[in-house]
């Protein structure tokens, strides 16, 4: 039933393309087939090649520099919404505006205003929708804040870090370096139990991701 619906939606928004590019200019249909495709469903919602290219360039995800960056990005957008879905179910507050600000500015700086203006015309977008998808990631931050917080590691954990890890730190000894390695540590084991959290919520998901 589940896959039934997922194919329902994926028509959907597949026939809404097409009469968009049967009622449009030469130039829009070229800008829609770039702009338009349908790349993935998340439980009903979903991620086009705008969503992607616009996250991409604006450099909104954590996803490896490789030659083709459409799948990995792909993926992070895919683990962002299911990630949402759990943020919207028990609503932790959302972030100041003065944080969204914030977060904005970062990426005006990173990418440069111009070319901020530009991105966000060529991918169909606007700054709303961009606050929107900044003040998101801020909700998400502090809910996996709140939910797993921080994984303190033993005297005997640290050491043995320490001794795996003895050639990044240059030589220097536990004591000079007890507090890097902590944060080291306790950034680790955090990202593994984040990790197997979003395969639960993935395996519990009904996804359909289409061809690139």
């Amino acid at each position: 039933m589940a896959s039934r619906v997922t194919d329902q939606i994926v028509r959907r928004v597949a026939v809404s393309l097409i009469v968009f590019m049967a009622t449009a200019s030469a130039a829009d249909r070229a800008a829609a087939e770039i702009i338009d495709r349908l790349l993935a469903v998340v439980d009903g919602t979903p991620i086009t090649q705008s969503d992607v290219s616009g996250a991409t360039r604006l450099g909104l995800v954590d996803a490896p520099a490789v030659p083709d960056s459409v799948p990995p990005v792909l993926e992070r957008l895919i683990e962002r919404r299911l990630m949402l879905v759990e943020v919207d179910r028990y609503a932790p507050p959302d972030p100041a505006d003065a944080d969204v600000d914030r977060a904005l500015e970062a990426v005006r700086a990173r990418v440069g205003p111009t070319a901020l203006d530009v991105i966000l015309a060529q991918t169909g977008s606007g700054l709303d929708q961009l606050r929107r998808f900044l003040r998101d990631d801020l909700r998400i931050l502090s809910y996996l804040q709140q939910r797993f917080g921080a994984i303190q590691p033993t005297e005997s954990d640290v050491a043995q870090y320490y001794r795996d890890h003895a050639a990044e730190f240059g030589g220097r000894s536990l004591q000079e370096v007890h507090d890097t390695v902590v944060a080291a540590l306790m950034k680790e084991r955090r990202d593994a139990v984040i990790r197997d959290w979003v395969m639960g919520l993935r395996r519990r998901a009904n996804i359909t991701v289409l061809p690139v």
